[in-house]
């Protein structure tokens, strides 16, 4: 006879996993996916997480990052069993067989003992270290006009990151009156900043004291002497 969890499963009954290309492609620079070469050298005894998304959808969470254990490969189509327990999804189980595409892949934890393949393209760079901005960039409201560079703050409690002393302010022409004389910022991931606007990543190595404005008439950042007031 049935129990209460399986009868649970029966009526929930269902999951999609979650493409997490579309989200990567909107996020470049803080959401970094495995390379193709890895991706495709993905075998049976490998670890690799997905995002899992209840149907109906969970009352706690949007979607659940979880770790399969990959038991076969057929091309793209792999299949494998749940090495977690889902803390809001008792349509799922640890080692429910799952079937997944290997595009579906967010991360990979290569069995022991065989060789890593290297990954393709340049090697990745971090953008965690913190920084100053203005909200209406990080909405994608408005662009950078003006960026400067700091001595760095002391470590926050909590935060593992350090401050990359980088500070940055929207363009003012199209502020309001109340947004202008009241700045609404957060103190953020510099990749985050880079996701809505990258114009200015060349510029990212500069030391501390660098300061650029925008040249609207060419889009491009011209330096500039650091405002005293900032």
């Amino acid at each position: 006879m049935a129990g209460f969890s399986d009868w649970l499963r029966g009526w929930f009954g269902k999951y999609r996993i979650d493409d997490p290309r579309p989200t990567a492609a909107g996020a470049p620079y803080t959401y970094y996916l495995p390379s193709e070469n890895e991706l495709l050298a993905v075998a049976p005894g490998d670890l690799v997480k997905i995002i899992f998304e209840s149907i109906p959808p969970s009352d706690e969470w949007g979607a659940e990052r979880m770790w399969v254990i990959v038991t076969a490969a057929d091309g793209d189509e792999l299949t494998g069993t749940l090495d977690n327990n889902p803390a809001d999804m008792p349509q799922l189980e640890y080692g429910d067989i799952v079937q997944f595409r290997r595009g579906y892949i967010i991360d990979i934890d290569w069995a022991k003992d065989r060789l890593v393949p290297p990954p393709s393209g340049p090697e990745r760079r971090w953008y965690w270290e913190r920084c100053f901005v203005d909200d209406q960039i990080l909405d994608g409201r408005l662009k950078v006009e003006y960026l400067y560079r700091e001595e760095p703050d002391p470590p926050r409690d909590g935060d593992k990151f350090p401050d990359s002393g980088w500070r940055f302010r929207c363009d003012t022409r199209n502020l309001t009156d109340e947004e202008y004389n009241s700045p609404s910022f957060s103190y953020i991931a510099v990749g985050k900043v880079l996701n809505k606007d990258d114009s200015w990543l060349h510029l990212i190595d500069e030391p501390v004291g660098s300061a650029f404005l925008r040249d609207w008439s060419t889009g491009k950042f011209v330096p500039t002497e650091m405002r005293s007031s900032e």
